[in-house]
This record gives C-alpha cells, structure tokens and sequence, in this order.
C-alpha cells in the first residue's frame, strides 16, 4: 500500500511516499524537500504574506504531479501544518487556496502533537539508542534519558524520555526565521558577539519550563543524558562532518548518527565567523540552510552548555516518520 505524508514547514515542504505491506518496514519510494519559506516577512507578525502564499503554491502544486505520477489521490494525503501556519491569522484563507489549487487538505496540529510525531519518528531512527552512555555505564537499569531537539523555521520542540515513554514535550515558537528576523537581519554578514549573547539571554527566558522538567526528570546531567537532534540543522551538522572527515557525504539510507561533541563546536566556530559567502563555501552546506543555521547551533551550543550534556546523537527521521510510525501502530 503507498501512503504519502507532507510536513509544510514554515521554511521547508517535504513530501515522501513509501510502499508498506502488513507488518514490514516501509520501502521510500520518493523523498523530497523544497523551499517555500512562509515564514519569511509575516512570521513574527502571525501572517503568511501574499509572496508566501505564492511559493507554496509553487510548491504544493509540483508535489501534486508527483503524487499523480505515483496515483495517488490528494484527499488520502496526510499534509501537516507547523508552526506558521498554527498561528497565522489567514491561516484559513491558506488552507483553502491550496485546497482549491492542488487538492490537498492540511491538517494544522498543535505544537504538541508536532512533538509527539517528532518523538515517534526518532524513536523509529534508532538514535535513542546510540549513545555511548551505554558503553560507559554498562551496568545501568534503564535507558539514559534524552533530550530530543527538532529546530524548524517557526518552532522549537523538545521532548524528554526514552525509547519506552515520554516524560515531558514543549513546542516552543522560537524557530530559526524568528530568530533571524529578530536577532540577525542582515544575515549576509557574520554574527556578532553582541547578537549572541542577546540569543542566549532569550534563550534563557523562553526555556524555562526546558530548565525546569530537566531538573524534574533527569537530574543528574552530562554523561547520562545525551541530546538527541531531529533532521534540519543537524542533518547539516552531519554533512559537514562526514565532508570534513570522509570527503563525501553519508549514505542517505542510514537513519541515525553519533555527532562528537568536538565535530559540533567545529562546525560551531565556522558557522560564527563566516559571512553567508563563505558560509556557502563550506563543505556540506546548502542553500537551504546556510543563514538559518547560524542561530540554530546558537541554540545548541545553549543547550548543550547550560545543561552538560557532551553527547549528541542525529536522527534523519522526523515529523513525516513519526506519523507514519503512528500510523503503522495503529
């Protein structure tokens, strides 16, 4: 049976369809991603601008020939709407112009159904279990607790738990496209200190129920607890890893990653003191993300450090995952 599921992100549409028959693992028939950016100009504003609405349709309208090709009917598509959509104020006049235009109909979730996905789809990855907590305390009763990151353009979700249970999830609207229309406008240049340290004094403030359900539920940080990055930002992390340490980039196939602490402050130094020319120029990044993940790892790097955490694990899956995981179970 095909089944195909659309994440409309507030930067980034990803379409993926995959065949599954009863009780086997899904075989990807077709995955891509592109630019809508409908965030951009209206996000902090609760809008999605004429000029937004436009590229989405660019967009929806192209993955509504791909579904055609793979005959499949737009009314059996699960198309999730994020962050900017949730909150825009002609939310329902975006919804219909894609409806009228492409067939498809969006299902807005809360940010803590995104979370839930988001946790599914991570879980599914397998990066849960990849920490090396378990090499080191060979003797541990249960699951180190992580602590799973998913940057997207509008928000921020985090989810506590392992790989049997949730402890906590937060959707948090502190996305790279707010960030950057906030904090760095002029991403042609490269960041200032000045700006990152007004990111860390944000980041301060608006994590505060993070701060709070890590003291609850995994007490005792660094070692035991790892973080655990969603596709995004971190997918590009690991890119340029793989193009600093192999001179390619790493089999679109594999699903999870271990990212060593020092391959992020790496590419952490590199992102802060490069302009977006030569941010372009480093190996493994993309045009899709070279000015968002500037104030991404500014995110990180507060995570990691006020939390001492010192290992980070990747999963490729994400939200589109999730929901098919979900889906699956049921």
């Amino acid at each position: 049976m095909k089944q195909a599921v659309i994440d409309l992100g507030t930067n980034t549409f990803h379409l993926m369809i995959v065949e599954q028959h009863a009780h086997q693992p899904w075989t990807v028939l077709f995955r891509e991603s592109r630019p809508a950016k409908i965030g951009k100009g209206g996000i902090n504003r609760n809008q999605i601008t004429p000029e937004a609405i436009d590229r989405a349709l660019v967009v929806l309208t192209y993955f509504r020939s791909v579904l055609d090709q793979f005959g499949i009917d737009p009314a059996d598509v699960r198309a999730f709407g994020t962050s900017a959509i949730r909150v825009a104020e002609n939310q329902t006049e975006f919804l219909d112009r894609v409806r009228e235009a492409t067939g498809i109909q969006i299902q807005v979730i809360s940010g803590d159904q995104e979370a839930a996905y988001i946790y599914a789809g991570v879980r599914a990855s397998g990066a849960m279990n990849l920490s090396p907590v378990n090499q080191l305390e060979p003797n541990r009763p249960t699951a180190p607790v992580s602590l799973i990151m998913d940057i997207g353009g509008g928000s921020v979700e985090f989810v506590l738990g392992t790989p049997e249970r949730i402890f906590w999830k937060q959707s948090f609207e502190i996305g790279g496209q707010r960030l950057i229309e906030r904090f760095m406008p002029n991403t042609e240049n490269e960041i200032s200190l000045a700006a990152v340290e007004r990111l860390n004094d944000f980041f301060r403030e608006q994590l505060l129920p993070l701060t709070n359900a890590i003291h609850q539920y995994a007490p005792t940080t660094g070692r035991t607890m790892q973080l655990v990055g969603s596709s995004g930002t971190f997918d590009t992390l690991i890119d340029m890893q793989f193009m600093h340490e192999k001179g390619h980039l790493p089999d679109p196939e594999q699903a999870s990653f271990l990212l060593p602490i020092e391959e992020f402050y790496r590419s952490y130094d590199l992102l802060l003191t490069r302009n977006h020319d030569e941010r372009m120029q480093l190996p493994g990044m993309i045009e899709l993300r070279v000015d968002m993940i500037v104030v991404a790892v500014c995110l990180i790097d507060y995570v990691l450090s006020t939390f001492g955490i010192n290992t980070i694990t990747v999963s490729t899956y994400a939200l589109k995952e999730g929901a098919l995981a979900v889906n699956n179970e049921h």
